[in-house]
């Protein structure tokens, strides 16, 4: 991203901070397995399940920033000149996606 999107393309606020919520939930969760983990007696399946859980909490997120994303740049990158900027940053996130 240039500096220029830097400056003017921002994460909407609302959308930040139910992220950061989630995050710091998934925080308490990560760190409840770390508990589990040194638990000699932590049976493996319990703890694929939690991890499970993990992953689609922050699944959850990269969905709710995207969303974010596609209706407050996306939508609007041709009237600010910069659809093609856009779209190839996009890209190249889903390319790992």
């Amino acid at each position: 991203m240039n500096k220029r999107h830097c400056k003017t393309l921002r994460l909407n606020p609302e959308t930040r901070d139910n992220a950061c919520r989630r995050l710091l939930s998934v925080k308490g969760h990560v760190e409840g397995v770390l508990r589990m983990l040194e638990d000699d007696s932590v049976y493996c399946v319990d703890v694929l399940k939690q991890l499970k859980a993990i992953n689609g909490a922050v699944d959850q997120v990269g969905k709710l920033v995207l969303r974010s994303h596609l209706f407050d740049h996306v939508a609007t990158a041709q009237e600010r000149g910069d659809a093609t900027e856009i779209v190839n940053e996009l890209m190249e996130v889903l390319k790992y996606h």
